[in-house]
């Protein structure tokens, strides 16, 4: 019988799924059928429809991907108690970073919330340390720190004395104190202060640009923005090694030069790993975006039960926690809230090989990082790597390859953080250089991973592939809460980015198709990854689909089987049930029939516009004619934003190119419906003539497209600029013409 010292850290839990099962076999059935039909008829009929067999067969591929990324999902259930009274396991350190990258479209402001989230964590202080990379080198994000540490101070004992919840300082003064805490005369009091202390930090922060010429920005006068040395600086340590004191906090700004490739986060979080590792070199690292702050007090501990409540430490290569939002738009207006991927697909791939790196809330074993693979009986090895000398794989730094030494061999002789940073500043400078992983492993074998805008997810698919499993970390409430782009161009702008990352992923030698024959990646955990990473090339077969209605209703013909006959209710009923299956998935995920219609319409929005451009960005990379751009997704409180909006979820439009293929989708939809209605009143006799299959998807694409109808009429940002229309305007009219449209008289 167990005892309590012995009880497991952690439970796998299936989750039952034979409706979702059944429904989607259903739909593959119905998918499988109407391929049948179309194959028996294409004799019979032109080009269209060996342009819609070929469509419908990569639509059936798809869903094949989604099927065998939900077949079997499961949940993991923490154990945190259990864990601090284990006599076994000694509490290790933890390295926590947190990355920025533009002070304008990252405000400090954030960034000094998440940071105080992080030090405010239930854990033990002496055993954290948080760094926070600024690849943009400001001096007003090296302020807000500085003032984070001095709040912090104020902050932390607050949170612990009261058992505050919420400890990011912005979410929690938003609102008054719950009912049902203990409202006592003290709370009330110490909460006025503090709230009031907050807000003379957050104006200070504000108002930092008055503060350049104070003695401790002195090392900012000649910081050039990409042409800097680095700049390390320990804000905050904890050198009495206190439990309950606040943990170290430490300021990083990369060596950059313009001549130097610095490879965005990725590069950034390789110089955070080298500098922590000579400094605190801590055998766990915590990692999050600047907006990500701390949302469960206890993360730290929820991580540690799946990182040591496994017989083989195979099965919990690294942690990951789903990005959820605060503050967000109610049913999900930009359809970037991911709740039903990370909802139910998430659970799914987790009982495959585990769920991808997503760049932020993410747990990771240090030595996993530097390369070990998981070996016999839980016991990793470094064989990969073992043939290279330690200055090709690490850098020719002697500390730096001491301490991954320490990691890699299992010798960890510490489980707290060095109570000593300042004496290793010199050293952290070093490592952090533009040049020192010259001619070493970093960001290929070693590190995050070079060669991709998506740095997570290739990062994760070399770990998977050297045969660890990852774990998804799911509890209420959520591990970290962050922000969600609002807005049409900042949307765009992400998906675009994250489209362009996939397809590099996918057309580089580390592809999860190659892993898969020369690596330990599942062949189901390839055609996971496969459901991202064939987005941009989602982006051909959604267009060519929503076009081929309005192609139909232009040139007379049809792609459709007719109302009348028998085989019509083959495409009726994969369009119910389809539909039926995702409203029920939303429904499980507590979300509105909204909120399904409004994700519905951003994917295909999405998949003609940012992934298209995704990938057209891709192929010219490809020809030499272009280089991909790491392009800033901007981060707002969410509270400011609807303040200052009277409409927030209302659709944004800029002069971006990529609003004008969305523009055109819907001006040769529209143009498509008015010709077609024209023709049925006319009665024009002879041909195939389109019906009403025709009409209700080219319908459909324009009311998938109603945020773009709103701004052919809106204003301001609400309306889409006369540049985007006009372009748009000509690419309808060479469409047309290859229509051959003859106008009925």
């Amino acid at each position: 019988m167990a005892t309590r010292h012995n009880l497991p850290l952690q439970e796998r839990i299936p989750i039952k799924n034979t409706f979702q099962r059944v429904s989607s076999l259903l739909i593959l059935t119905l998918l499988f059928s109407l391929l049948l039909y179309r194959l028996t008829s294409l004799h019979s009929h032109g080009p269209i429809w060996l342009i819609a067999f070929l469509c419908e067969s990569w639509f059936t591929f798809i869903w094949v991907l989604y099927m065998n990324g939900k077949w079997n999902p499961v949940k993991h259930k923490t154990y945190p108690e259990r864990l601090l009274k284990r006599s076994d396991i000694d509490l290790p350190a933890v390295d926590m970073f947190v990355t920025t990258a533009d002070p304008k479209l990252e405000p400090p402001i954030i960034t000094a919330n998440t940071v105080l989230s992080l030090l405010a964590v239930e854990y033990p202080a002496h055993k954290l340390a948080c760094y926070v990379s600024d690849d943009g080198g400001s001096p007003i994000t090296f302020y807000s720190l500085l003032e984070a540490s001095k709040f912090a101070k104020l902050w932390v004992p607050f949170c612990k004395k009261y058992n505050v919840r919420l400890r990011a300082p912005f979410v929690y003064f938003s609102s008054e104190p719950q009912a049902s805490q203990a409202l006592s005369q003290e709370f009330m009091d110490d909460w006025r202060h503090m709230k009031n202390k907050y807000e003379e930090f957050s104006r200070r922060i504000d108002d930092a640009a008055s503060h350049y010429m104070d003695d401790e920005l002195a090392d900012f006068s000649n910081i050039e923005r990409g042409n800097h040395p680095s700049l390390i600086k320990v804000i905050g340590e904890n050198k009495q090694g206190l439990e309950d004191g606040i943990p170290h906090l430490v300021y990083v700004a990369r060596e950059k030069r313009p001549k130097h490739p610095h490879h965005y986060k990725a590069g950034a979080m390789n110089v955070l790993a080298r500098v922590s590792g000579v400094m605190t070199n801590a055998p766990f690292m915590l990692n999050v975006d600047c907006d990500m702050f701390a949302n469960n007090p206890e993360v730290i501990l929820h991580g540690m039960c799946l990182l040591f409540g496994f017989d083989n430490e195979a099965s919990s290569g690294f942690v990951q926690a789903p990005q959820q939002f605060y503050g967000a738009l109610k049913d999900d207006p930009f359809g970037n809230q991911l709740v039903v991927l990370q909802g139910i697909t998430g659970p799914g791939i987790g009982g495959i090989q585990g769920p991808f790196y997503a760049g932020t809330g993410c747990f990771h074993r240090r030595k996993i990082l530097y390369g070990s693979t998981p070996g016999l009986a839980g016991v990793s090895k470094h064989d990969e790597l073992s043939n290279k000398e330690p200055q090709r794989i690490y850098g020719d730094s002697r500390e730096l390859f001491e301490s991954a030494s320490q990691m890699t061999s299992g010798k960890i002789r510490e489980t707290s953080c060095s109570n000593n940073l300042s004496s290793s500043v010199g050293v952290a400078k070093r490592v952090a250089s533009c040049t020192y992983e010259f001619n070493t492993c970093w960001g290929n074998q070693i590190g995050w991973a070079y060669g991709s805008m998506t740095e997570d997810v290739l990062t994760g698919l070399r770990i998977h592939s050297m045969g660890w499993k990852s774990v998804y970390l799911i509890l209420d409430p959520p591990a970290f809460l962050g922000s969600a782009p609002t807005g049409g161009p900042a949307s765009l702008t992400q998906h675009k980015r994250w489209s362009t990352g996939l397809l590099e992923v996918l057309l580089s030698r580390s592809s999860p198709m190659v892993a898969t024959f020369t690596k330990q990646l599942k062949f189901r955990m390839c055609l996971a990854y496969l459901i991202v990473l064939v987005w941009p090339l989602r982006s051909i077969g959604e267009l060519c689909y929503a076009l081929l209605p309005a192609y139909c209703l232009l040139a007379n013909t049809s792609f459709m089987p007719k109302a009348s006959e028998p085989v019509f209710v083959i495409p009726l009923a994969l369009f119910l049930i389809s539909n039926i299956h995702s409203l029920i998935e939303y429904f499980q995920c507590g979300l509105s029939v909204q909120a399904c219609w409004n994700n519905q319409r951003m994917h295909r929005i999405f998949a003609m516009t940012s992934w298209l451009f995704g990938l057209l960005g891709v192929l010219l990379k490809i020809l030499g004619l272009s280089e991909t751009i790491f392009e800033v997704t901007r981060k707002d409180q969410q509270s400011d934003t609807n303040d200052t909006d009277k409409d927030p979820g209302r659709f944004t439009f800029d002069n971006s190119p990529m609003f004008i293929s969305g523009t055109a989708v819907l001006l040769v939809n529209l143009v498509a419906l008015a010709v077609g209605l024209l023709r049925l009143y006319r009665t024009v006799e002879g041909g195939p003539s389109p019906g009403l299959g025709e009409f209700v998807c080219s319908v459909w694409v324009v009311f998938s497209f109603w945020p773009f109808v709103r701004g052919l009429v809106g204003r301001g940002s609400h309306g889409i600029p006369w540049p985007v229309i006009l372009k748009a305007a000509v690419l309808v009219s060479l469409f047309i013409q290859f229509c051959g449209l003859e106008w009925v008289h």
